[in-house]
């Protein structure tokens, strides 16, 4: 399992000086007081790890564990899925040097930490785990969502763990949303796809800590098939019991307009709840099925090997809601990776909701309607999180989403 997520090939100066920034504040949150961190080797021996930043401290992508060429390598090797094959190639060519120690020369930034291991997050897990460990620290892009994702490994450089680390209410629910899930998942008898299991859940220094084993991504992949797809997302939906009725009486309409209402004050809010407003009077008493889905269900957050369906990042997981959002996201965001225009993206996926939906039996009256209801959860999602003002790549709805969402709604 890597829940990480492949960040763009070329970073933007925006984005370059937040991830700096981000750097400063994810090494104090994990290595407080009365730990220290430098940048040269300032003679203190109590030294609780050494860390090369990848590829520089002006770019943070990643801090590599630097106790031995295998840790390191390691650490290169599992911490992301490359999403092209430029990308692998770069990955490579890192793991190769490093691990032939020639980091020197390609990594010149390093971290020092010092100071009492009981202080540390690495004290933290390895007493929480009971076992020796090293971290690895993954530096994301802009997004309210943001926060640290560990990599751990042990000395022999196997990565065994994952790591969520909530600092903020949002991020911090999300945490808990997602150990809440994973514990759900574990029980509910899935069969046509694999989670991560809950390994430690609780809180340090009033931060909100979730670890979750590895799932063994590393392993050869095979071809996804449609229908491979549609039965774990079927699995999924079914996992919890399944409702029926229409729109305007379930409890799913009563939440989203709740979430909605507390939304609403945002700048495009009400173009939003105008937008809602007119759905339901086109299509409030639809009928339609509710079941779970995974709320983020993208082609990064899954892997496929021959005999298991890998798939994690939780912490968006909900039930009650209409059947196929899985589907529909799923589509949304592979067309935005593979492209770059969301707004295109927008429009394709809504024009293939029949194609979409009919595997998960969305009757052909409803198959429209639920597409625009996920826009709707997923333009409601982002003004809640604020991620225009977190400075998101597609945080600002009216650049893409709503324009669509609004056309669409007007047309039913």
């Amino acid at each position: 399992m890597s829940p990480v997520k492949t960040a763009p090939a070329e970073l933007t100066a925006g984005d370059a000086a937040l991830r700096t920034q981000y750097l400063t504040e994810v090494l104090a949150l994990l290595y407080p007081q009365p730990c220290r961190t430098a940048r040269e080797d300032d003679g203190e021996t109590n030294r609780i790890a050494e860390y090369l930043v990848v590829p520089n401290a002006h770019r943070p992508r990643l801090l590599v564990p630097n106790p031995s060429p295998a840790v390191a390598a390691a650490a290169v090797r599992r911490y992301a899925e490359p999403q092209s094959r430029m990308a692998k190639l770069k990955r490579h060519a890192v793991v190769a040097a490093v691990h032939a120690r020639a980091d020197r020369l390609v990594f010149r930034d390093r971290i020092l930490v010092t100071g009492p291991v009981s202080a540390s997050i690495d004290g933290y897990l390895s007493d929480a785990l009971r076992r020796d460990l090293s971290v690895s620290v993954h530096i994301g892009p802009a997004r309210a969502n943001r926060k640290p994702v560990l990599q751990l490994l042990t000395p022999d450089g196997e990565t065994f763990a994952f790591g969520k680390i909530g600092t903020g209410p949002l991020t911090q629910r999300l945490v808990r949303a997602e150990t809440a899930a994973l514990n759900a998942l574990g029980t509910s008898g899935l069969t046509k796809l694999t989670v991560p299991r809950v390994m430690h859940a609780g809180q340090w220094r009033g931060l909100q800590v979730l670890v979750q084993s590895a799932l063994p991504v590393w392993l050869p992949r095979a071809p996804l098939t449609p229908r491979r797809l549609t039965a774990a997302m079927l699995d999924i939906a079914g996992c919890c019991g399944y409702t029926t009725g229409p729109l305007v009486q379930s409890a799913y309409w009563h939440e989203l307009r709740a979430r909605l209402a507390a939304a609403g004050e945002r700048p495009e809010g009400a173009a939003l709840i105008a937008a809602v407003d007119l759905l339901a009077a086109h299509a409030g008493e639809t009928t339609l099925r509710y079941g779970a889905w995974h709320g983020d269900w993208a082609p990064w957050n899954m892997a496929n090997l021959a005999d298991a369906l890998l798939v994690w990042d939780w912490e968006r997981f909900a039930t009650g809601v209409p059947l196929g959002f899985d589907a529909v996201h799923h589509e949304l965001q592979k067309r935005i990776q593979s492209s770059g225009d969301a707004r295109g993206a927008v429009e394709a996926t809504v024009r293939k909701a029949d194609e979409l939906l009919a595997p998960f039996g969305v009757a052909p009256v409803a198959r429209e309607t639920t597409a625009l209801l996920y826009l709707v959860d997923l333009a409601v999602r982002y003004l809640t999180d604020r991620q225009a003002e977190a400075g998101a790549r597609l945080g600002v709805l009216g650049t893409w989403l709503l324009p669509v969402l609004i056309r669409r709604v007007e047309e039913l």
